[in-house]
């Protein structure tokens, strides 16, 4: 029995390594396949040859290594050393690529914190954004080992290329300088991250915001409060119903992909899947108030949780402190990974403090190999355990606000997804203020297009986004406040008159307190917010056409529509009792009659109604006409009696009378605005204008040109005027005679002369600072007086408003009292000051040099 066993044992062991060698040999296969293929670049990537660049005006840190970074170097071969004995299956760490000017630099040096000076730059996802929109992806050489060569940031942000490991230094700076707690990583990738093919994903802009789930409000236990009755409710039944809705939510959406089969695109096999390299950033929680660790996918700008399936695997970490190797098995990619960097078992730092022991070789293997050079070798690793990282050898990276206003390389970036195309452009680069714009098909060829979405960004006419509906042509325009009208939004198919309209309003900038107009050949509503009248709809209904006639502000060819009816609908006015408060009110035009519906009062089901029907004021005989019982019907709830009374009734219906006079002219005003509108949305799209900063010279050509006119002149005026103010010997040259060459007593006069301009300028200064002073203070001496006088007979609001101008006063006497002492100091300090500047006057110090 036992030699069966261990026959078995030997021919397992015998096929686990056949599998071995085969796969061995499978990963050699790719590997030369992939070193033989070319690599698939993007058609819109075009060839940039590196090679070419200029390095000859890069700082001497770019082209050398001080002693410090040397040592970082042997250290970190020294490490690499260590690493590949004791994980010798392990891919090479990627340590100290060479830079630019073909110079080793180490990682973790070419990482340069920096915060640039703008506030969309301040937080993780303006940073993300950025880097993936100003830089170009260039896809890795061999997309299963990194690249020999990482680049300066600054050299990546001047050429706006670069790979993923490029994209990553500079994100990692960006989010380091704004106090994040970022590290760029080496690890593996899908084919869809690695190659930023999003043609399976779905646009962001079309993602549907998560729910957040209402958290109950928890009541407080109260041992007297009763107890409710239980609940005779089967639970057992309960559950069985949310079981049946969940099956059938999950047999409805089987349905639906069954139904989308044809459509829905899995990825393609990828015969390279957990070997191509990437690098992203990792974001730990902690710093800037972030909750959970994720990832940043560079390329996009995206976030990703940690256990996101796209990402396979970690090699290392990296900041501009130090670098860390997992120690972590990733055969479930990134989900069980742990992210502490203190940990020493997960991860193995490389520049260890002194209270972390630095990993040696075990002593197993090593006990028969130690000699006087490894003994070395050991007290120089414990010098290296209090090594710190050296400087960034990186020039700060600094990024101009055309650079920023330009975003996107050459101004212009398309980003394809699943059944949707995004465009994005610089600002001011279309004339129209374009800046986004959403392309969705109904097919994922992109053939069919279904919805077009498009972002503005600076137009006078405030337009923030249209939306058009290529199915049903219906399209949506959204406004920021400040529109002339005071638009928010517009929704149409076509800006002709008499077509469907739906306009809504910044109702806090119009009088009326119109929200929303909704109108079309027959008919138009109104909805208001905010009225003193309670009115919150207005419905008026059309007829068919009949004389033309002219309306203020519009076209003179339009003819107006009948009215037929205009109904009126009014919130509660608690204020009156609810049979008097009208709820709903409809004049008939056509018909003559007026309806009044009132509100509900407390405990009835039916409300009180009013129905006048109007008669001509004359007669044919032009007599006056006297109101009748039966020109009005009413119904008061909870009273069988008829109100007989019919002067109320009478003095109602001439109210009602009037103000159908004015709803109609109001529905005719309207109309108007309505055609004046659409008129002006009509020019405006015609004629598109863009606002410009007064403070952005290089776009406001009239700003600049007012500025170069204002410094030419001030440039002309400037020398004599210059001349005229510094010269203040003139008054005193003047006595004399503008001599050029004067004598020693004309020299000394001069210069007495101004020091005693000057002194007597500056006691009369002094003089009238103390005499504001004096005044003031007897001004607060009356004050103090008249109010302790008559304090007893001022009211709360006079006291306040004394204490005030109190407080005023001495405010004001203790501001004098400051510049008197300061005028007191300083005028010593000024009168010497003149002194020495005349005694070195070209004009006098040939005589007063010696004086």
């Amino acid at each position: 029995m036992e030699v069966l066993e261990e026959k078995e044992e030997e021919e397992q062991r015998e096929e686990e390594e056949l599998k071995a060698l085969e796969v061995n040999n499978e990963l050699q296969d790719v590997e030369t396949k992939v070193s033989m293929e070319q690599v698939c670049v993007p058609s819109d990537v075009p060839d940039f040859d590196w090679s070419s660049i200029d390095t000859s005006q890069l700082l001497s840190s770019y082209k050398t290594n001080s002693l410090k970074e040397k040592k970082l170097l042997h250290i970190a071969d020294h490490f690499f050393q260590q690493y590949t004995h004791l994980c010798p299956d392990r891919k090479p760490l990627f340590l100290h690529p060479v830079n630019e000017c073909g110079v080793e630099k180490f990682v973790s040096t070419t990482v340069r914190p920096t915060l640039l000076p703008y506030t969309e730059l301040y937080h993780w996802d303006g940073c993300a954004s950025f880097v993936s929109d100003y830089l170009t992806m260039e896809p890795l050489k061999s997309p299963i080992t990194p690249p020999s060569s990482l680049y300066s940031p600054t050299t990546i942000l001047k050429y706006q290329r670069g790979n993923c490991f490029d994209f990553s230094v500079l994100l990692c700076s960006m989010l380091l300088g704004a106090g994040y707690d970022a590290y760029c990583v080496h690890g593996y990738a899908t084919r869809e991250i690695c190659m930023l093919d999003e043609t399976l994903e779905l646009c962001p802009l079309l993602r549907k915001p998560q729910e957040v789930p209402k958290e109950e409000v928890k009541k407080s236990s109260n041992k007297y409060r009763v107890k409710p009755p239980p609940e005779l409710q089967s639970k057992f039944e309960l559950q069985q119903e949310a079981k049946k809705k969940a099956e059938s939510k999950a047999a409805q959406k089987n349905k639906e992909r069954e139904e989308e089969g044809t459509e829905v695109e899995k990825p393609k096999r990828d015969p390279l899947y957990g070997l191509r390299v990437h690098a992203w950033v990792l974001v730990l929680s902690g710093k800037r108030e972030v909750p959970e660790t994720f990832f940043i996918n560079p390329f996009t700008g995206n976030s990703h949780s940690t256990v996101d399936e796209h990402f396979l695997g970690i090699e290392s970490v990296w900041n501009h402190r130090n670098y860390w190797v997992n120690m972590q098995d990733c055969w479930n990619g990134c989900k069980d990974l742990v992210f502490d960097l203190g940990d020493a078992i997960r991860w193995e730092i490389m520049l260890s403090g002194s209270n972390k022991p630095f990993q040696l070789l075990p002593d197993a293997e090593e006990e028969n190999e130690l000699s006087d050079r490894d003994t070395d070798d050991m007290e120089k690793e414990e010098e290296d355990m209090s090594f710190d990282m050296p400087p960034s050898w990186v020039a700060p990276i600094q990024i101009s606000p055309r650079e920023f206003g330009t975003r996107c390389s050459q101004g212009r970036k398309v980003i394809l997804y699943k059944k949707a195309k995004l465009e994005k452009w610089a600002p001011y680069l279309n004339g129209n203020g374009l800046v986004k714009r959403l392309t969705i098909y109904a097919d994922l060829d992109c053939t069919e297009v279904v919805e077009v979405r498009e972002w503005f960004k600076n137009r006078e006419d405030m337009l923030d986004m249209r939306e058009v509906n290529k199915k049903t042509q219906l399209t949506t325009e959204y406004f920021s406040p400040g529109h002339l009208l005071s638009l928010k939004a517009h929704t149409y198919m076509s800006l002709e008159s008499e077509t469907e309209h739906t306009m809504e309003f910044y109702n806090e900038a119009r009088v009326d307190g119109l929200q929303k107009r909704v109108e079309n050949a027959k008919e138009m509503t109104e909805y208001f917010v905010g009225r003193d009248d309670f009115l919150h709809v207005r419905h008026t209904e059309f007829g068919k056409r009949g004389k033309k006639i002219h309306l203020a502000g519009t076209r003179t060819d339009i003819s107006s529509r009948p009215i037929v009816q205009i109904k009126e609908c009014f919130h509660r006015n608690l204020e009156k009792p609810a049979d008097e408060d009208v709820a709903e009110r409809i004049f008939l035009i056509t018909e003559e009659t007026i309806h009044l519906t009132y509100h509900l009062k407390d405990k009835y089901i039916t409300a009180s109604k009013k129905e006048f029907f109007k008669a001509a004021e004359r007669d044919r005989k032009g007599n006056e006409i006297v109101m009748t019982p039966e020109m009005c019907i009413t119904y008061q709830a909870g009273s069988s009696e008829k109100d007989k009374k019919l002067l109320p009734l009478y003095k109602l219906l001439q109210e009602l009378t009037e103000e159908e006079k004015q709803l109609k002219q109001q529905v005719r005003q309207s109309e108007a605005e309505v055609l004046n509108i659409l008129k002006i949305r009509e020019n405006e799209e015609t004629a598109v204008k863009l606002s410009v900063s007064i403070y952005n010279t290089e776009r406001n050509e009239k700003r600049r040109q007012q500025y170069e006119a204002m410094k030419h002149t001030m440039e002309d005026e400037l020398p004599g005027q210059q001349e005229q103010d510094l010269d203040y010997l003139a008054p005193f040259l003047i006595q004399i005679g503008h001599r050029e060459k004067m004598t020693k007593g004309q020299a000394l006069r001069v210069r007495d002369d101004c020091l005693a301009d000057f002194k007597h300028r500056l006691i009369n200064k002094a003089n009238i600072i103390q005499a504001r002073f004096e005044k003031a203070v007897e001004e607060l001496q009356k004050k103090d007086q008249w109010f302790q006088e008559n304090q007893k007979q001022l009211s709360a609001e006079e006291e306040d408003d004394f204490l005030t101008r109190y407080s005023e006063t001495t405010f004001h006497i203790h501001i004098l009292a400051l510049r008197l002492n300061r005028e007191k100091q300083m005028a010593p300090q000024k009168y010497l000051a003149l002194e020495e500047k005349l005694r070195k006057d070209p004009r006098l110090a040939e005589h007063l040099s010696h004086a």
